[in-house]
């Protein structure tokens, strides 16, 4: 029998990584690809993991990419993008080319991406899974929002792609994790030092909230968790439009209240945060 085939960005992050072991112990092949070659190298122990270095904010890598994949078979039965960076500070302070950054990684790489492996999709009448993230449905928290603005357009992007591309029998999915064990999530009292040394006005708010969000670490969740909701969100002959996935609770309790109050709660939080 035929393999399944999927090809997952950002395989060699933690997410990306516990995908393709999940999808490989149940009978995928798998194209890892990812712009880190020694971590592809280190996550190559299997002949169903096809290691491809491929930089999404590149096109001609992507090219390359897709003709490294394509020499190797006809389909894919689905995409995973999870290549993302994370993106932290004052959109007052962080400077253009980092914002940019963010954006052209998490938003126009995962279009780069789909755009340009949509064909071997159709072929198998596949499966496009675009990750984005809890805070691609809740109101943006202060200092996030170079990260939240590239998952809200995640949202809005996958929304659009999936009213279209059901018309050529693709379906699209998204996934919005809550905090899992990443490096993403380890690196970011790193990115909260380098948003405090960037910023005119609110260091000691940053370096306070630095040791909030620090905390988040102890309270992730287990990778292979979301790599399950991922696999039925490739599999189940009719996925969700989206999976919410292990949300924050003080974060979805926020969302409950109306915006002011809301509002309200933040203002309290940096405030206290100013003071101490």
């Amino acid at each position: 029998m035929t393999k399944r085939t999927a090809l997952i960005t950002g395989a060699a992050g933690g997410l990306g990584h516990a995908t393709v072991e999940r999808l490989v112990m149940d009978g995928w092949q798998v194209f890892a690809t990812d712009i880190n070659p020694d971590m592809l190298r280190a996550s190559a122990h299997d002949p169903d993991i096809v290691p491809v270095l491929m930089d999404v904010t590149d096109r001609q890598s992507i090219r390359n990419a897709f003709d490294a994949i394509s020499s190797r078979t006809d389909h894919l039965d689905g995409i995973v993008n999870f290549a993302g960076i994370m993106g932290i500070g004052s959109l007052t302070d962080i400077p253009e080319e980092r914002l940019w950054q963010v954006l052209d990684v998490n938003v126009m790489g995962t279009y780069r991406v789909n755009k340009k492996f949509l064909p071997l999709v159709m072929a198998a009448g596949g499966r496009i899974v675009n990750v984005s993230s809890e805070t691609g449905w809740q109101t943006a928290a202060p200092f996030n929002g170079p990260y939240v603005m590239s998952k809200y357009a995640i949202e809005a992007y996958s929304d659009a792609l999936r009213r279209e591309l059901a018309l050529l029998g693709v379906k699209v999915v998204k996934i919005q994790p809550g905090p899992f064990k990443t490096a993403m999530v380890a690196g970011i009292e790193r990115a909260f030092d380098q948003a405090e040394s960037e910023t005119t006005n609110f260091a000691k708010v940053i370096r306070k909230l630095k040791r909030l969000a620090a905390k988040q670490i102890n309270t992730a969740h287990d990778r292979d968790i979301l790599a399950q909701v991922v696999e039925k969100a490739l599999t189940t002959k009719n996925p969700k439009p989206v999976y919410s996935v292990k949300p924050d609770r003080l974060r979805t309790s926020l969302e409950k209240l109306p915006l002011r109050a809301a509002d309200e709660i933040w203002l309290t939080v940096l405030r206290r945060a100013n003071r101490d």
